[in-house]
C-alpha cells in the first residue's frame, strides 16, 4: 500500500501538524482490537481516533488469536470485519492484526501512530499489548466510553437482568446488580470490566450524528424497530434500505414497547444505547428517538417520507389487532426487504447461552488480569510520586 500524500511528501513521524516542503501529509491512524459484539463504545473510540488524523485504519484480530488470549469470540472474524466496515468513521479494515501491536504493522499500513482507549489490554501472558508502540512514542490514548463493554453485554444476556432499562423515577439510577463474574455488581472490582449504567448526553448524540438534513428532492426512506445489540443482520438490512433512496431515517422504539413485543429482558440495550449504535452506522442519516410503534400519517408527513420498509422478520400487531404499517400500505409506499442475512438478536443470545461456561470463564480471567494491571499501575504512580 503506497502512502497517500497531500501535494507532497513528509517524514511520517506521527504529528498531524507536521509539514514537509510546505505541505501537510495525510495522517493515517491505526486502531486495533477484537471488535467482538461491536457496540457504541467501539464506535466512540474510532470517532475520537478519526479526530486525531485523516484516515482510520482498523486492524482486527483473528478468531484463533482472540481464543488464545481471552477466550472464544461471540462473532466470527468475517462478521466482525463487516461490522467495523459499517462504522462511519472507519476508512480501511485489515484482518489478521497481531495481538501485540508492532511498529512493523504500523509501517506496513503507512500509519503514523496507534490509538487506543485508556483501559489496559493484555496478552494471555499478562503483557501490555501496546508496550512496543508506547516505547516508540507512536501511541495516543482516547477516553474509553464508560458504562458499556462486551463483557457487560454478555452479562446482561446470561443473567437476563433488566436493570439496563429502568422506567419512571428509577430510569437514571446508577446501580449494579447481578453476578460478579459478569462485571455488573458491587463486587466487580475491575475499573474497566465493572460497568455502571450508561448515562446519555445531548453532546454524545451530537458527536455521533452527521447533522445533515435531506436535500430538496431527496427520496426519504424510513425503517423502524428495536435494533437491539446492533449486528450484521441489521447492517445488511440498513444498507439495502439506504439504496432505496437518498436519505435513511431509522425509528427506534422505546424500551417498554420493545419489551411488549419481544418479552423476557429485551431489549438487551436500552434506548439511549441503541440510538448511538444506530447513529454510528454509515448508512443511517437520522434517528427518531422513541418512534411510535404504528407508523402514523403525522410521522410520514412530518419527515416527508417516500418509502417505508420492513425486513422479513414477523410483524407484531399492536394490541394484537392493529397492523403498524397499515398507513404506509394504504399510501402504497410500503416495501418488504430481504437483507439476505438471517442473523437476529435472539440468535446472538442463543450463541452466548450455549457457551455460557466458556464466557463466564473468559470474563473472570479478563477481570482478574485487569485488576492486576490496574493495581500495578497505581503502584507505579505512587512510586513516581514518592520519587
Amino acid at each position: 500500500m503506497s502512502d497517500k500524500l497531500v501535494n507532497g511528501t513528509c517524514n511520517g513521524n506521527g504529528d498531524a501538524s507536521n509539514k514537509c516542503n510546505g505541505t501537510r501529509k495525510e495522517v493515517r491512524v491505526w486502531c486495533d482490537g477484537c471488535y467482538d459484539m461491536v457496540h457504541f463504545g467501539h464506535a466512540n473510540s474510532l470517532r475520537q481516533a478519526k479526530a486525531l488524523g485523516d484516515k482510520v485504519i482498523v486492524g482486527i484480530h483473528t478468531d484463533e488469536e482472540i481464543t488464545k488470549h481471552k477466550g472464544p469470540p461471540v462473532f466470527t472474524e468475517e462478521e466482525r470485519v463487516k461490522m467495523v466496515k459499517g462504522i462511519k468513521w472507519v476508512d480501511e479494515v485489515v484482518l489478521g492484526a497481531p495481538y501485540v501491536t508492532t511498529l512493523e504493522v504500523l509501517d506496513q499500513n503507512n500509519c503514523d501512530f496507534c490509538v487506543h482507549g485508556d483501559d489496559i489490554t493484555m496478552t494471555a501472558e499478562g503483557v501490555d499489548t501496546y508496550h512496543l508502540v508506547k516505547s516508540a512514542n507512536r501511541y495516543k490514548e482516547v477516553k474509553r466510553t464508560a458504562g458499556v463493554s462486551t463483557t457487560d453485554l454478555v452479562g446482561r444476556m446470561l443473567l437476563l437482568t433488566r436493570n439496563h432499562f429502568r422506567q419512571g423515577s428509577a430510569e437514571y439510577d446508577i446501580e449494579k446488580e447481578g453476578s460478579s463474574n459478569m462485571g455488573q455488581d458491587s463486587t466487580a472490582k475491575s475499573p474497566w470490566t465493572g460497568c455502571s449504567q450508561f448515562l446519555p448526553t445531548t453532546q454524545k448524540i451530537i458527536q455521533f450524528s452527521d447533522g445533515k438534513s435531506p436535500n430538496p428532492g431527496d427520496k426519504i426512506v424510513y425503517v423502524a424497530g428495536a435494533f437491539d445489540l446492533f449486528h450484521v443482520g441489521h447492517l445488511d438490512f440498513l444498507e439495502k434500505a439506504s439504496k432505496l433512496g437518498d436519505y435513511l431515517i431509522v425509528g427506534l422504539h422505546t424500551d417498554p414497547v420493545v419489551n411488549s413485543y419481544k418479552g423476557s429482558n429485551y431489549p438487551i440495550m436500552n434506548l439511549h444505547e441503541r440510538v448511538l449504535s444506530v447513529l454510528a452506522c454509515k448508512f443511517v442519516n437520522e434517528v427518531v428517538i422513541g418512534a411510535p410503534y404504528c407508523v402514523t400519517e403525522e410521522l410520514l408527513d412530518h419527515f416527508k417520507i417516500d418509502v417505508v420498509c420492513h425486513g422479513r422478520t414477523p410483524i407484531s400487531l399492536e394490541d394484537g389487532k392493529i397492523d403498524p404499517y397499515a398507513v404506509p400500505k394504504t399510501r402504497a409506499i410500503f416495501e418488504l426487504l430481504d437483507s439476505g442475512n438471517d442473523m437476529t438478536t435472539e440468535r446472538i443470545v442463543e450463541r452466548i447461552i450455549s457457551h455460557r461456561l466458556e464466557y463466564e470463564r473468559r470474563n473472570q480471567a479478563k477481570e482478574k488480569k485487569e485488576i492486576e494491571a490496574f493495581e500495578a499501575l497505581q503502584r507505579q504512580k505512587q512510586t513516581q510520586k514518592a520519587g
